[in-house]
């Protein structure tokens, strides 16, 4: 039987990598996040450079190293399975991934100082909820998405966070 396939949207330094996945997992982080796996191979691809005016590259498979992505996007949806679920509280953040930028809601443990629950946080890719995406330095205009995924092992965590003017309080 053939497994369901995921579609993703794959951004890492360099690319935005678009195709979907065979798989036997129905979340992106469990995909993202599988042990066994250091890539993942996507079928019916583009490659897509950024600030390139070349067209994507399409492509029949294309093997990603997962290290060098950054987060990833998924537009399908998946409830929670009850019997899965951990009681988690969510914390508005500021993912900073150069050279993107990410604000949502990331999940942490109940019952825990903000601090702990932080330190807590060992996924390899973290889920971020109500999440947009930008890059001032790539041109990438703010996106929002309802779940995307970010590398922990590439990212820096603000939680909780407020953007502050760097010229205020100065006197002209």
């Amino acid at each position: 039987m053939a497994q369901p396939s995921l579609e993703l949207t794959l951004y890492t330094d360099s690319f935005i990598i678009r195709g979907s996945i065979q798989t036997r997992f129905k979340r992106v982080t469990d995909v993202l996040s599988d042990p066994e796996h250091h890539f993942l191979v996507l079928t019916d691809a583009s490659v897509d450079e950024y600030g390139s005016r070349a067209p994507a590259t399409q492509t029949e498979f294309a093997q990603v190293n997962l290290a060098t992505v950054l987060f990833a996007v998924s537009d399908v949806a998946v409830d929670p399975t009850p019997e899965l679920r951990t009681i988690k509280i969510p914390e508005t953040a500021l993912i900073s991934i150069p050279p993107f930028r990410i604000s949502g809601r990331i999940h942490l443990l109940a019952e825990r100082s903000l601090a702990e629950a932080l330190g807590e946080l060992d996924a390899r890719f973290v889920p971020v909820t109500e999440a947009t995406y930008w890059s001032d330095t790539v041109g990438e205009a703010r996106q929002t998405v309802s779940l995307l995924a970010f590398n922990q092992s590439r990212a820096q965590v603000l939680a909780p966070f407020r953007v502050v003017d760097p010229w205020e309080g100065v006197k002209g």
